[in-house]
Parts: structure tokens; sequence; C-alpha cells
């Protein structure tokens, strides 16, 4: 099996990412969370050895997107040999807030 791609969170990705952990963190229980940093772990390593695993966006067919957990939604893209996560998307949010 190849090694993988590396991983590279954008700026936009890392705040949202603290942003919605500072809300899950406040309202979740710690099964809850536990399971989450679960899904989000294994989901970023399905993405760094199969890319393309995971479905293109509509409106932009070089970005993909992961559902982690019924709230959450990662969006990537690879560039060369790196895997650009570009944003954390709060699933409760109006769609049109996402900054791809």
């Amino acid at each position: 099996m190849k090694s993988g791609y590396k991983i590279f969170w954008t700026d936009h990705a890392l705040s949202e990412l603290q942003l919605h952990l500072a809300y899950i963190e406040n309202n979740w229980t710690k099964m809850e969370i536990k399971n989450f940093a679960h899904q989000l772990d294994h989901v970023i390593e399905l993405i760094s050895h199969n890319p393309s695993l995971f479905q293109a966006t509509k409106q932009n067919k070089n970005v993909r997107r992961a559902v982690i957990h019924k709230h959450f939604t990662l969006y990537y893209q690879t560039k060369k040999r790196r895997i650009e996560i570009l944003a954390l998307f709060g699933n409760r949010q109006n769609p049109r807030k996402r900054k791809l």
C-alpha cells in the first residue's frame, strides 16, 4: 500500500475546527466527542490513502466532500502529493456561508 498523501489544514479550516471544537466541548458528552474525534481521524486517514474516495462537489469538481458526522462535512482538494483541507463545515449552518 502506498504511504499516503500529506495532509495540510488551511488557516480557514483550522479556525473552523477550533470553533466547532469549542461548541462540541460545551454541548456534547465525552463519548460523543471521542466518537467525533475518531471519525475525523478515520476519514482523514482514508483520504490520505485514496483522495478520490469521496464525491466531488457540484460547485467545483476539484473540491471533494466527506461527511464526518451528521453535523459536520469536511471539504478538501488534492494538490500534487498533498491534501488541502479547505473547511470543516457545520451542516446546520446556511450553505451560503461555506467558504471554499
